[in-house]
């Protein structure tokens, strides 16, 4: 099971209908205008099919004090951030050291996604990075953790992260 986590609007049901977009065309092809969606109250489970099932649990950002009664089954996690609000950036940044402090979390694997990129009012990657202290997390923590920097909306990055669903290697040694 992976869990898709991030802040309220932030662009987590957008990116799980990509997601099913690209699979269903062998991750290959334009996506084309942004499906329509709406902020998710609650939780969505979605099968990505592409070389393997994965399903994919979104929780809702209104949640996030719940997160953890969902932590049982998770081996992986993606986190998304947006990249357009800084305002934003301090909570999130709180989320997800809470997420990876988690023991039931120590053995998922963790992607963080910088959405919004395609914005521009959007804060560099390499800001976001300075600012969620990311050298000092990659330190520090017991999951393996990669980051990519993704367009929910345009399709940008989108097939970086059904490769790194798929991949089966990328488990903790």
């Amino acid at each position: 099971m992976c869990l898709l986590l991030g802040a309220t609007g932030v662009g987590k049901t957008l990116l799980v209908k990509r997601l099913q977009q690209l699979s269903s065309r062998d991750g290959k092809g334009d996506l084309g205008d942004p499906p329509p969606t709406r902020p998710t109250v609650g939780t969505n489970l979605t099968d990505i099919v592409a070389q393997r099932k994965i399903t994919i649990r979104e929780l809702g950002g209104c949640m996030s004090p719940i997160w953890s009664s969902y932590y049982g089954t998770c081996r992986s996690l993606l986190f998304m951030l947006d990249a357009s609000n800084p305002t934003q950036l301090s909570a999130s940044c709180a989320q997800l050291l809470g997420l990876l402090s988690a023991e039931q979390l120590a053995e998922a694997s963790v992607l963080i996604l910088f959405n919004k990129i395609d914005l521009p009012c959007y804060v560099t990657v390499e800001e976001m990075k300075s600012l969620i202290r990311l050298p000092d997390l990659l330190a520090c923590a017991k999951q393996n953790i990669s980051t990519v920097e993704i367009s929910a909306r345009k399709g940008t990055g989108v097939s970086e992260v059904l490769r790194w669903l798929q991949d089966p290697h990328r488990t903790n040694s």
